[in-house]
């Protein structure tokens, strides 16, 4: 694709974002569009965010368990942009941010130290971070019934909706199993999904490793104070306004959503 073809995607996305509405898939409308096209897009995607005034406060690495690269039918991971406008409150309803929106429990990890690859291991991710603990994100697509491959997902900023962090129930990762530890989700008082920390890539931890190794290659570094989001490691379920939803996560705690 050339600059011009990649700005109109990003520019449709965006548009699509800000009028709730959906749009044909991108590898529909361009048969030849590569995984190095759809980042270009997402990129040209949020720097019209950051126009409008939104700022990055960190980074999200998507369809990292098998449960959702089964559901969505993508097979590899992808990564997308935080900003703060992303933040979940229950002040705003759903219907009037997001348009096909589907929740997903995760661990969100706080860096206090820059990573910044090649070369980052699972020690240097543990180093760098400074507290982990529950998070929902309720990820949503500006394509049309969620009918994405990779380029898609990839273009639409790795499918990002909305987040929240449960701060009151984080824990230092250096004192707890984080492939081992389990995760309950329920919604609206019903147990719906478990699962645990190996099902994202063997291990959170490995998921931000992989995540910092990957950015390194376009020399893009997660920084000190950024929230890096590593992941579901349960099915993603819709979410309609009146819903609750609950995440537990051994040793953490939990994270509570209710939707508006």
């Amino acid at each position: 694709m050339d600059s011009e073809q990649i700005a109109r995607c990003g520019n449709e996305l965006y548009s699509a974002m800000q009028d709730r509405r959906t749009i044909a898939p991108l590898t529909d409308q361009h048969a030849g569009i590569s995984i190095d096209d759809a980042y270009h897009i997402s990129l040209q995607m949020l720097e019209r965010r950051l126009e409008a005034g939104e700022s990055i406060i960190g980074k999200k690495i998507g369809v990292t368990s098998k449960s959702v690269q089964s559901m969505l039918n993508v097979h590899q991971p992808d990564f997308g942009y935080l900003t703060n406008a992303m933040v979940f409150s229950d002040e705003m309803p759903i219907s009037e941010r997001l348009i096909q929106p589907r929740a997903e429990g995760e661990i969100a990890f706080v860096l206090k130290k820059d990573l910044i690859g090649p070369g980052i291991t699972n020690a240097d991710v543990l180093a760098a971070t400074e507290l982990v603990m529950p998070c929902f994100e309720v990820v949503d697509s500006r394509i049309e019934d969620w009918n994405i491959k990779i380029q898609d997902t990839v273009a639409d900023n790795a499918s990002c909706g909305l987040f929240a962090l449960a701060e009151a129930s984080a824990v230092d990762p250096r004192k707890i199993d984080l492939a081992t530890c389990g995760m309950v989700v329920s919604k609206n008082g019903n147990t719906i999904s478990t699962g645990a920390g190996a099902a994202a890539l063997g291990s959170p931890v490995n998921c931000v490793a992989w995540l910092a190794n990957t950015l390194g290659q376009f020399e893009i570094g997660l920084k000190a104070g950024e929230v890096i989001l590593s992941g579901s490691l349960v099915p993603l379920v819709p979410v309609v306004a009146g819903d609750s939803m609950s995440v537990r996560i051994g040793g953490m705690g939990r994270c509570d959503l209710n939707f508006s």
